[in-house]
């Protein structure tokens, strides 16, 4: 039997930014977006070409535990790493579209990378791996 992680959920403060977040700054694809409710809706995003890989279910958060967790869901660790192919077309894009970043690109012995924060806050890594 083979398994994989298909999905990971993602708390948002609101469905149609954050869509436009990771569509139009992180250049995703919007895989789907489907009305389950009147204040829900079933929202997927994933890289580009990454069939096989996991996307990202963006969830609006619903209670108040859920919006405390907004931008914080690892506790201040990085929480997801983008894996690319052109670190510094990647990287120039994100700065033309006003991300933050946690520091200035390095060079590691594993590859480029560069910590940055998503649009609820959450920590990320884009990294390009020496070995691709």
């Amino acid at each position: 039997m083979t398994q994989s992680i298909a999905l990971i959920t993602l708390l948002v403060d609101d469905y149609d930014e954050a869509i436009a977040f990771f569509t139009q700054t992180l250049r995703f694809e919007l895989i789907e977006d489907t009305a389950v409710t009147a204040d829900k809706r079933w929202v997927v995003v994933a890289p580009p070409d990454s069939a096989g890989g996991a996307s990202l279910l963006l969830a609006k958060a619903a209670t108040p535990e859920q919006e405390a967790r907004i931008g914080d869901q690892t506790g201040g660790r990085v929480f997801m790493f983008l894996h690319t192919q052109n670190f510094w077309d990647d990287y120039r894009h994100m700065v033309a579209h006003g991300v933050k970043f946690a520091e200035t690109p390095r060079e590691e012995s594993y590859g480029h990378v560069v910590v940055f924060f998503d649009l609820c806050g959450n920590k990320w890594d884009l990294l390009e791996r020496a070995d691709d």
